[in-house]
C-alpha cells in the first residue's frame, strides 16, 4: 500500500455552512504544520489527538481562512493512519483551494474509497460493513439506507465470524482424528460433526433467504400495472404519483412504451411500469407495446390488474400468467360503486377513492410483514458468498460416513474461505477494488 499521505474534500463539492479536507498517513500532522497556524499558542505538533484547534487555514492563490483543525493519532481514527482534518467555510473554490495547498504541502490526491479501504486494511473496518456504509451513502430510499446501516452495524460480519469460528473448531477435531487415529476418544468427538455442520447450513440458508427482501428494498420493488385497454391503467398511474406522469385519453391503445414512474411507501421505493392495453387484433406498433408489457409482467415484483366493470376471460388470463403476486384492481369507481366482489380493491383515480387501500395491499404483497425491521442481505455478492457456503457444507454433509474425513474437511474449508470473502480474510484484489470503485473521492 503506498503509505504517503493522501487527501480530499470529505464533503459534498456544493456551498455550504462548512467543508472538511481529509488527511491520512503517517506524516499527516507533518502537512497540516505547513497549512494551519493555530490562533493559540499550542503548535501543531503539540495538538492532543480530538480537540478542535481554531486557525488560520492557509490555502493557494494567496488565500486565508479562519477555521479549525483536529488531529485522531493513529490507530483511534477512521483509516488507522494519522488523520488530520480542516474545516473551512464551505465555498467550492476555496474548499479546492485548501486542498491544493494540503497537496502541495506534502499529500497526494486520494483515489475514490481509498479512506475507507486503508481503514479495512489496518482492521477498523471489515469488507461488509464497508459494503453496508456504501449502501448508506448511495442509498435513494429510507429503507435502503436503513439496510446500508444494518449491514454497516457488523450483523452479516458478526454471523459470518460466528460460522467461520464453528467451522474452525470441526476442522480441528477432524485434524486431531487424521493425526492420532489411534485415539477412540477423537473418534467419538467426531460423531457430532454432521449436526453441526447441518446447524450452520441451516442458519447461512435463512440469512440467504432474506435476499429475495433485501434486494426489492435496494432496487426497489417493481409493480407492472396490466390491463385491457381504457381499464384506466394510465389514470391510476398518475393518481398514485399525485401527478401526470401518463397520457390519458380514451382512444384504445393510446399507451404503446411502457411509461415509468416512481413512489415511496414506508421508506422502500416502487417503480411502476404502465404497460400498453394486451388485446388482440392490435396493430404492428401497439403490439410491440403490447409484448413489452407482456415482458415488464415477466419481470415484476408485484402486478396490478387493473379493469373496468366485470372480470373477464382476458382479465383472468392476464392474472393466471403472474409470475409474481398480483392485486385485482377495479377501476372507475367515480362512475360506479356498485362491487363485483372479485376485487381485491374498488378505486376512483378522479376522486382519490381506494388508493391508500390500494398502497398497503401492495406493501403487505411486496414484502413479508416486520422486513423492514428485520436485518437481512441486500448485495448480491453476499447472498452468491452464503449459497455456495452452504452448498459446500451440504456436500460435507453427504460425505460423513462415505468419505475418509480428510476429503470432508475440503467441502468444510471451501465453506470457510467463502465466508471469508464476506469478512474480507480472504476477499480477492479484485473483489476489494470492486467495492471501493463505489465510494466517492474523499470517503
Amino acid at each position: 500500500m503506498d503509505d504517503k499521505c493522501i487527501a480530499a474534500i470529505s464533503t459534498a463539492p456544493a456551498a455550504g455552512g462548512v467543508a472538511i479536507i481529509r488527511v491520512s498517513g503517517a506524516s499527516a500532522l507533518e502537512v497540516a504544520q505547513k497549512v494551519f497556524v493555530p490562533a493559540g499558542k499550542t503548535p501543531v505538533s503539540r495538538f492532543r489527538p480530538r480537540y478542535m484547534y481554531a486557525g488560520n487555514i492557509l490555502a493557494a492563490g494567496g488565500i486565508t481562512d479562519y477555521g479549525l483543525c483536529v488531529y485522531f493519532r493513529a490507530p483511534h481514527s477512521f483509516t488507522g493512519e494519522n488523520v488530520v482534518e480542516l474545516h473551512c467555510h464551505g465555498g467550492v473554490e476555496l474548499s479546492r483551494a485548501v486542498l491544493k495547498q494540503v497537496i502541495a504541502s506534502g499529500a497526494r490526491p486520494a483515489k475514490a474509497g481509498e479512506f475507507t479501504m486503508r481503514g479495512f486494511i489496518n482492521g477498523k473496518i471489515s469488507l461488509a460493513a464497508a459494503e453496508g456504509m456504501a449502501d448508506m451513502i448511495n442509498g435513494e430510499s429510507t429503507a435502503e439506507v436503513r439496510a446500508g446501516s444494518l449491514l454497516y452495524s457488523g450483523r452479516l460480519t458478526q454471523a459470518a465470524v460466528g460460522a467461520q469460528a464453528e467451522l474452525t473448531d470441526i476442522l480441528a477435531k477432524i485434524g486431531a482424528d487424521v493425526d492420532y487415529p489411534e485415539e477412540d476418544i477423537e473418534r467419538t468427538e467426531l460423531s457430532d460433526i454432521k449436526p453441526r455442520l447441518a446447524a450452520v447450513r441451516k442458519g447461512l440458508q435463512a440469512l440467504a433467504a432474506t435476499y429475495n427482501s433485501g434486494k426489492k428494498i435496494k432496487n426497489g420493488v417493481s409493480v407492472a400495472i396490466c390491463g385491457k385497454p381504457n381499464a384506466g391503467k394510465s389514470s391510476l398511474l398518475n393518481a398514485l404519483l399525485g401527478y401526470d406522469k401518463a397520457i390519458v385519453s380514451p382512444t384504445a391503445g393510446t399507451t404503446r412504451d411502457v411509461v415509468e414512474g416512481q413512489l415511496e411507501l414506508d421508506g422502500v421505493k416502487y417503480n411502476f411500469l404502465d404497460t400498453a392495453g394486451i388485446r388482440d387484433g392490435a396493430g404492428e406498433i401497439e403490439s410491440i407495446g403490447i409484448a413489452r408489457a407482456k415482458q415488464a409482467l415477466s419481470s415484476a415484483d408485484l402486478a396490478l390488474i387493473v379493469y373496468e366493470g366485470e372480470w373477464g376471460e382476458d382479465e383472468e388470463e392476464i392474472f393466471s400468467a403472474c409470475p409474481c403476486p398480483a392485486i385485482k384492481v377495479r377501476s372507475k369507481r367515480d362512475l360506479c360503486d356498485v362491487a363485483d366482489g372479485v376485487q381485491d380493491v374498488f378505486v376512483s383515480a378522479v376522486s382519490g377513492e381506494g388508493l391508500e387501500k390500494l398502497k398497503q395491499l401492495m406493501q403487505r404483497a411486496a414484502l413479508p410483514q416486520g422486513a423492514l425491521n428485520s436485518a437481512f442481505i441486500i448485495e448480491e455478492r453476499h447472498f452468491e458468498a452464503l449459497t455456495r457456503a452452504a452448498a459446500a457444507l451440504a456436500s460435507a454433509e453427504e460425505g460423513i460416513g462415505v468419505f475418509p474425513t480428510d476429503i470432508v474437511s475440503v467441502d468444510i474449508k471451501e465453506a470457510w474461505d467463502v465466508l471469508g470473502e464476506i469478512t474480507g480474510e480472504t476477499a480477492t484484489e479484485e473483489i476489494i477494488n470492486t467495492i471501493f470503485s463505489k465510494f466517492c473521492v474523499g470517503k
